[in-house]
């Protein structure tokens, strides 16, 4: 066949492949390409307001230069080649894992008692909004009386500060289901496990996505404190080390990579939130 009768020359179909789809395909790029554009502006917008407010504490500050990105991002790569925040990562992550699986072990049953009852709701709505307004921070003394020193005051701290955003919004989610569905269900002559199973829990799991994605941002926030709890491992713990060595290039590249970690961690959220919503629709 001629090219120039080629329906792709002229813009025409092809039998597997309609002109739609390329110019879907096209119309997807440009807005993936957009997207990019802009979180790569707003990222070096935040550089140069970095490297700006530095240089100008600078000039009162002689020790805010060490603090600036031109030492700290060299510091995090020499950081990552020689292999030195990886063990701490690890760690860091592994505490946020257990921390989250507790949280939901015990806050999506409770959250699903919860929304299911309305005199539950009424008896217990006082008392999670008192706890649900103290610092998870202000547990800390407490937290290593009770555990002593390790890693089991870290756990009980971060299931505590995630337990509540997974609570309020799986109770959100049991009371936004559809009424019909259940009545549905019941006419069919469905267990209490089957209405739980197949209704109230697929249901609602788009609002326990959404409270995990908040319980992840919570936790990785107090997460380096609370691994200032005489811990000789994390990203918390080598902050004070490198506070201690005078080492604030290099304290200031953990804060980066702190930084991208709970980024990634939010953008896994998000994804796992995003593909649910695809398979709904």
């Amino acid at each position: 066949m001629d090219a120039r009768l080629s329906p792709l020359a002229v813009g025409g179909e092809t039998p597997d492949k309609p002109a739609g789809h390329f110019r879907l395909g096209g119309l997807a790029l440009k807005l993936t390409t957009g997207r990019l554009a802009l979180s790569l502006s707003g990222v070096l917008a935040l550089l140069l307001l970095w490297g700006g407010g530095i240089a100008l504490l600078g000039d009162n500050l002689a020790m805010a230069r060490l603090f600036s990105p031109f030492q700290a991002l060299p510091s995090l790569v020499h950081l990552l080649a020689d292999n030195q925040l990886t063990i701490h990562t690890l760690v860091s992550l592994r505490r946020v894992a257990v921390g989250l699986f507790w949280a939901l072990v015990f806050g999506v049953p409770i959250g699903l008692a919860v929304g299911a009852s309305r005199r539950l709701e009424c008896a217990t709505g006082g008392a999670f909004q008192f706890l649900r307004m103290i610092s998870p921070l202000s547990w800390m003394p407490i937290a290593v009386m009770l555990f002593g020193i390790g890693d089991a005051p870290i756990y009980f701290l971060l299931s505590f500060a995630a337990v509540w955003p997974i609570i309020l919004n799986t109770s959100a989610g049991v009371r936004s289901l559809d009424p019909r569905w259940l009545m549905l269900a019941r006419s069919l002559s469905a267990t209490r496990r089957e209405i739980l199973w197949r209704i109230v829990i697929p249901g609602s799991l788009g609002h326990i996505l959404t409270g995990l994605r908040l319980a992840i941002g919570i936790v990785w926030i107090i997460l380096v404190p609370c691994e200032m709890l005489g811990v000789s491992s994390g990203l918390g713990y080598f902050i004070l080390d490198t506070r201690d060595r005078l080492a604030y290039s290099e304290l200031m590249a953990v804060i980066v990579l702190i930084g991208i970690l709970g980024f990634l961690l939010d953008a896994t959220a998000q994804r796992l939130h995003r593909r649910w919503a695809r398979g709904r629709a």
